[in-house]
């Protein structure tokens, strides 16, 4: 699954006319190197939730890439009239995707990360709900989000944390208190669901040392395409 339904505030102006997913970096679309990626990693389908400006997104992209990855789409905004946070939307979505899948950020930058069916077939084989990739932290987020522990399990308090790159394999088990479908439109974040279940040891994580960015801003944006 493929996070595109924010309304990209801090990229304003530019997200006033284009969702932030199509936003361009060295001659693509954001969201374009992660469906290249799923498909050179060997899946099939790929959903793609939507609210602000979705129907931009589903004309530029249509129902499969170049490759054949066929596109699936959850539309938040037409359904409920705006996103519903990272984890409503996940729910939202759930009836589209298997029991496992993975999941990440359109608006994130990454363009060496691999989503392997191996790593899938490993997180579908273990007990875990989450398993996190996380990155040394940028210096807009210098605090980090998650720790690691020695065991690999990902941890809410740690002297050491690290940024969360929005890349992760979940467990449908995770968003078990939203209502299959999240039928209602609920706005849940994805934050509390994951601190809930790393303090039952269920998160597991690793650091990712390849190039990412968090495109958050016209300056970071600008930055990449001229490099």
């Amino acid at each position: 699954m493929i996070l595109a339904a924010g309304r990209g505030e801090r990229m304003r102006p530019l997200t006033d006319s284009c969702p932030k997913p199509l936003l361009e970096v060295r001659g693509q679309p954001l969201i374009q190197y992660h469906l290249d990626a799923f498909g050179a990693g060997g899946f099939a389908e790929v959903v793609v939730n939507t609210a602000w400006l979705g129907e931009q997104i589903e004309e530029r992209l249509g129902a499969a890439t170049a490759a054949g990855v066929r596109i699936g789409y959850s539309h938040e905004g037409r359904d409920f009239g705006g996103a519903l946070e990272t984890a409503g939307g996940i729910a939202r979505a759930l009836p589209l995707l298997d029991e496992a899948f993975w999941l990440v950020a359109g608006d994130v930058y990454m363009p060496g990360f691999q989503f392997t069916r191996t790593a899938w077939d490993a997180f579908r084989a273990g007990g875990k709900l989450a398993h996190l990739f996380l990155v040394p932290n940028p210096p807009h987020n210098a605090k980090g989000d998650f720790g690691l522990g020695p065991d690999g399990l990902a941890l809410s308090e740690a002297a050491l944390r690290y940024t969360y790159s929005t890349a992760a394999l979940l467990r449908r088990e995770l968003f078990a208190q939203i209502p299959f479908g999240n039928p209602q439109g609920q706005k849940v974040p994805l934050a509390p669901l994951l601190h809930a279940a790393m303090a039952r040891g269920a998160v597991s994580a690793e650091l990712y040392h390849g190039a990412w960015v968090d495109v958050g801003t016209p300056q970071r944006l600008a930055q990449l395409n001229a490099d």
